[in-house]
């Protein structure tokens, strides 16, 4: 039996991307970014999914090419069914429907957070079962269980803003504009970690990042009466100090969590995996207390369709399809 060719489309914030599989193979991964939105200082949801209406049809026809198939050879259409932004996630729900429509093959709905962990079944080394996954993104934080493919059991998430956003609102404050990811963990490499900020006190494995953000806030507020070029003369430390919190605040609960499961098959997933910081924290941790880490390749920590298509892929063998009715979902629990 030869290996299923599936098209994977991604389209639930401000990238939109698309990937071709063959079984669990990722033969292209393709995106187009939106640079529109750093003039607001975050994602225009209007915006996004004008820019998703244009970027579609040309990154499907460059996954495609790189793959060296023509669309009449795929099995299968997956989509991002959700979570994410309404109207970016019709864009791509709806161009799947269309194309599998048009070439009679199933669709598969694909859930956006779910998919995160799925990254680590790309490539080699990939975690045994069972084993744990933190995720961090711009939109979610979780820590799961994963006993097989598709097999996940929340642990523990955000009870208000996820790492990501928590990274993106503080670099806001300290004037580094949109996306202050990335700008966070290159300049907190030349400071120091010299200020202490709270670590919000959150029972079991939830986390909390709202009290961090509102504390950053009240003490740079309260420095700049006392030297109004504080935040200049300190932006550095504080970025070092503020991501150092997020870090360890990320990493407190992930050991309690091996603590409480005895499970030392341990992963990170999402964009904020990409943080050099983090990924640090991991192998450190890791090294001390004899866990297995695993980080997915950079091109699957951020928002990507391979990630869509490997879970697809394992959905398309258990025969989880769905019909032409399917609608988005803005917000979805898997």
């Amino acid at each position: 039996m030869s290996l299923p060719y599936i098209l994977a489309i991604e389209s639930s914030c401000d990238d939109t991307a698309a990937a071709v599989m063959q079984g669990p193979k990722v033969l292209s991964n393709c995106r187009a970014s939106q640079s529109v939105h750093e003039a607001y200082g975050g994602v225009v949801p209007e915006l996004a999914s004008r820019a998703h209406q244009a970027h579609i049809v040309p990154v499907v026809q460059a996954a495609l090419k790189e793959a060296g198939i023509v669309q009449e050879q795929l099995s299968a259409v997956a989509f991002t069914r959700g979570p994410g932004l309404m109207g970016a996630l019709l864009v791509g729900v709806s161009f799947a429907k269309g194309l599998a429509l048009a070439l009679d093959i199933p669709l598969i709905a694909v859930n956006h957070v779910q998919a995160h962990v799925m990254a680590h079944l790309i490539d080699a080394p990939q975690p045994k079962f069972p084993f744990l996954c933190l995720t961090v993104s711009g939109g979610h934080t979780q820590i799961v269980e994963v006993r097989a493919p598709l097999s996940m059991n929340i642990l523990g998430e955000s009870i208000d803003d996820a790492a990501g956003e928590a990274f993106d609102k503080i670099g806001k404050i300290l004037g580094l504009g949109y996306p202050a990811g990335p700008k966070i963990d290159q300049l907190a490499k030349e400071g120091r970690a010299i200020y202490q900020f709270t670590e919000p006190r959150v029972e079991g494995l939830n986390f909390s990042f709202s009290g961090l953000k509102t504390n950053v806030l009240q003490f740079i507020q309260k420095k700049l009466r006392e030297n109004p070029q504080f935040l200049e003369e300190e932006q550095i430390n504080l970025v070092a100090s503020v991501q150092q919190r997020i870090v360890s605040i990320l990493m407190n609960k992930l050991k309690k969590a091996v603590k409480q499961t005895g499970i030392k098959e341990v992963a990170i997933a999402g964009g904020v995996s990409a943080n050099s910081a983090l990924r640090q924290a991991l192998a450190e941790a890791g090294q001390k207390m004899g866990w297995a880490t695993y980080i997915p390749d950079f091109q699957y920590c951020t928002d990507n369709a391979g990630m869509i298509g490997i879970t697809a892929y394992y959905q398309y063998l258990a025969g989880d399809f769905v019909q032409q009715d399917t609608v988005p979902l803005a917000r979805w629990s898997y």
